[in-house]
């Protein structure tokens, strides 16, 4: 098969694909449009051309001529696309394919400050008081009050009494039998204060009046009656100890310490023991059944106001 001329008589390269039939054709059409623009400027002499002509004037000259020119402009070059190389390739323009839709995650970038820009600075967040914390308090339920230290008290008092009766009536005894004359009684008084005969009934006496008193606490009167003799036999007890302590009783046989005892029991001082601590006992414990009576309304006044605060309900305290 022989090899394609163009007209100009060179040998044709027959295009391989569709790259090289475009160059062909733009390379054709560069080269017509030189061909076009060279023979319009032989047509139109410059002398020809008036001096006063307006732009519009050669805007329509130009555009009367263009169409001459152009048809001419085929004639000095053909077209590469009407040569049958071209025919041969079958080229057949297709669109461009759409773009695919992007899938990807839209990322926003922040805006840069440059000096230039003014700098809004963000107000400045105080922080709110942390409130203050709210107790309720719960009233406590009152202590009853007991009568026990005041039982103490008086029964100290009455100790006291009771060694002064006790010691009067030992004087007195003295002065019966003729030991005690008004002459050594202040003497005799001296000396029984030494003994231990007469303070040994005293603290019996008040050990055993305290006592009942705690055991009473703030009981009425009558109970200090009842049990009062309890502390006159304790005090006739204390009379018989406290004449063991005299002798000594560590000294003593236990023969000579029954005789001893056997000897103290119906004394007149043994009686007189057991009849002042019945009677302290009753007059003394009437005082401390008053000063019992006196303690208990102020219990029972106290368990009032605190069930008239329990009825008020809790209170709010602000600490």
């Amino acid at each position: 098969m022989s090899d394609p001329k163009s007209s100009y008589g060179e040998p044709v390269e027959e295009p391989h694909g569709v790259d090289d039939v475009v160059g062909r054709a733009n390379e054709g059409l560069a080269d017509a449009e030189a061909a076009r623009r060279d023979a319009g400027a032989a047509e139109t002499p410059a002398a020809e051309t008036p001096a006063a002509e307006t732009p519009a004037a050669s805007h329509a000259d130009a555009s009367a001529e263009a169409p001459t020119t152009a048809a001419e402009a085929p004639a000095s070059e053909p077209d590469p696309w009407d040569s049958p190389e071209a025919a041969s390739l079958n080229y057949t323009s297709t669109a461009a394919p759409a773009p695919a839709p992007d899938d990807s995650p839209t990322v926003v970038v922040p805006p840069t400050v440059t000096p230039s820009e003014p700098v809004v600075a963000e107000p400045a967040v105080v922080a709110a008081p942390a409130p203050q914390p709210i107790f309720v308090q719960a009233p406590e339920a009152p202590r009853p009050r007991g009568n026990r230290a005041a039982a103490g008290a008086i029964g100290l008092l009455a100790a006291v009494a009771f060694a002064v009766l006790y010691l009067a009536v030992w004087l007195g005894v003295g002065a019966i039998k003729g030991d005690v004359t008004g002459t050594n009684v202040g003497t005799t008084a001296l000396e029984a204060l030494a003994t231990w005969s007469l303070w040994v009934p005293v603290v019996v006496f008040f050990i055993a009046f305290w006592l009942l008193g705690a055991i009473i606490n703030r009981g009425r009167w009558g109970a200090w009656v009842v049990f009062g003799i309890l502390v006159g036999v304790a005090a006739y007890g204390g009379h018989i100890l406290g004449a063991l302590f005299q002798a000594p009783f560590w000294n003593l046989t236990a023969s000579e310490g029954a005789e001893l005892v056997e000897a103290e029991l119906l004394t007149p001082l043994a009686i007189a023991a057991f009849v002042i601590g019945r009677e302290l006992t009753i007059w003394f414990g009437a005082w401390a059944a008053a000063r019992g009576k006196r303690v208990t309304e102020l219990n029972i006044e106290a368990q009032r106001e605190y069930e008239r605060t329990l009825e008020a309900g809790p209170q709010l305290v602000q600490q």
